[in-house]
């Protein structure tokens, strides 16, 4: 038994802003600031606005197209468009497994954020030297019941958001959090490019230093903004694809895409903007990873003006980015249920809220209890579950979506392009079917192989 009506957006904001929600992220507003820092600053940024075009915005119209073409989530959409007695229809199962893994350490970080909104807004940085500021990340980590407590808030938020159906909903609460997040975003921008020094950090991101591109090596620098500009969108699993299920025919699926992946962009250029003139202002190497965001930036706030107010705002609009993602992918979660099953959203929200909650604990514990665990080579428990979505499941989904929508074996090039090209806007042009067909593949096997060589070969 399945459901016999498809909900819709309620707009086209609401649409793009929830697409758009799916895609910007922690991988936005905390990877994309110190990559662009490892990597040289402006060059990468360069190559990785040419990959997006190149990359992902094939990739999302593919996924768009056979959301909408079916109308299903990925574990019933490609059974509406396979040939018949074809197999494709079993990827909806990885897909499904990707959205769950990826809740599963996806929230435990998200909880991260709100704690550090709490942290900061009770003052709890004001005056401590450097090292009790790291010791205060240590600590976290080292506390399930902390951990596990924001886990809960996160998962709690996103299903009851979620529970209030799709316009009244993920689309509203979408809505607010996403235009909630670019104003705090412009006012965090507005106060980091007029902090004292600023300027060497806006020349860094904004001049391309090639030279820089050598120093690291070129083909490196090229992956990583070819990976960066491939993984920063969610795509392969389905998470994208349930909201073209959700959307009608007046609007072309390449300028619905380019929308979505311009906010995303936006977004990530703007993290930039706030993190590396701020780390530049007071000395900072902004190449570094996670101690970026919960070190390094709660040590430069204490020195600010208003410090602790910055700080609040900053750790905020981190939550809204983790919040907007665990929304979508909650949203997609759901829909499996309601797709595969024939259960009522109640139904699925409740039942998925418990799941997802269960399965989320093995990554907290990985930070304490479960610390002594681990694979050589990958790393604990959030690091395998990110590396089995991030360096398996999302590139290899995207490819087996773009095989599906070129080969007369899957759903075909000529019914993909009338389902992208339906309604006004950009179209998806005929002339790229080759690079379609044989290049794309070729790029996303190549950026699958080198996760796996720099993951266990390249140290």
């Amino acid at each position: 038994m399945e459901n016999t009506k498809r909900e819709t957006f309620k707009s086209r904001i609401g649409f793009i802003m929830t697409a758009a929600g799916c895609a910007i992220g922690l991988g936005n507003v905390w990877r994309f600031p110190f990559i662009t820092g490892q990597y040289g600053g402006a060059a990468f940024v360069l190559f990785y606005l040419l990959f997006l075009v190149i990359l992902g915005l094939p990739v999302m119209t593919m996924e768009f197209a056979v959301g909408r073409a079916s109308g299903k989530s990925a574990v019933r959409s490609f059974h509406a468009l396979e040939p018949k007695g074809s197999q494709w229809h079993q990827y909806g199962h990885f897909a499904a497994a990707g959205n769950y893994l990826l809740m599963m350490f996806y929230t435990a970080v998200a909880g991260w954020m709100f704690a550090y909104t709490q942290k900061s807004a009770q003052g709890l940085f004001a005056g401590a030297a450097p090292e009790q500021v790291a010791q205060a990340f240590g600590d976290m980590l080292a506390n399930p019941g902390e951990q596990i407590f924001w886990m809960a808030f996160v998962t709690l938020a996103g299903f009851l958001i979620c529970l209030g159906g799709l316009k009244n909903g993920v689309e509203k609460a979408s809505t607010i959090i996403m235009t909630s997040l670019l104003v705090l975003m412009l006012l965090l921008v507005a106060r980091a490019v007029t902090l004292p020094g600023a300027g060497k950090g806006l020349e860094f991101y904004l001049k391309p230093d090639f030279s820089k591109m050598v120093q690291n090596g070129i083909g490196e620098v090229i992956f990583a903004a070819m990976g960066q500009a491939f993984f920063t969108l969610s795509l392969g699993i389905g998470a994208i694809a349930i909201f073209g299920s959700y959307i009608d025919k007046e609007k072309s699926l390449a300028g619905e895409a380019t929308t979505v992946i311009a906010l995303d962009t936006f977004v990530a250029l703007m993290a930039g903007f706030i993190i590396l003139p701020t780390c530049f202002a007071f000395g900072v190497n902004p190449g570094q990873g996670p101690g970026l965001i919960f070190v390094t930036l709660p040590n430069i706030f204490n020195t600010m003006p208003l410090g602790r107010l910055w700080g609040t705002i900053f750790f905020v609009f981190m939550s809204f980015a983790a919040l907007s993602t665990v929304i979508a992918v909650f949203e997609n979660i759901i829909a499996f249920s309601m797709d595969a099953r024939g259960w009522s959203r109640s139904k699925a929200v409740w039942v998925n809220m418990v799941v997802v909650f269960v399965l989320s604990i093995p990554c907290v514990l990985g930070f304490n209890l479960w610390s002594g665990f681990s694979i050589p080579g990958i790393g604990g428990v959030q690091d395998i579950e990110d590396f089995i979505v991030s360096n398996n499941l999302l590139p290899l989904g995207s490819l087996i979506y773009v095989i599906f929508c070129v080969s007369k074996r899957g759903w075909g090039w000529e019914n993909f392009l009338a389902e992208a090209n339906a309604g006004s806007g950009l179209k998806f042009s005929p002339a790229l079917r080759f690079y379609a067909k044989w290049i794309l593949p070729i790029i996303i096997v190549a950026i699958w192989l080198v996760g796996y060589a720099q993951k266990f070969f390249i140290k």
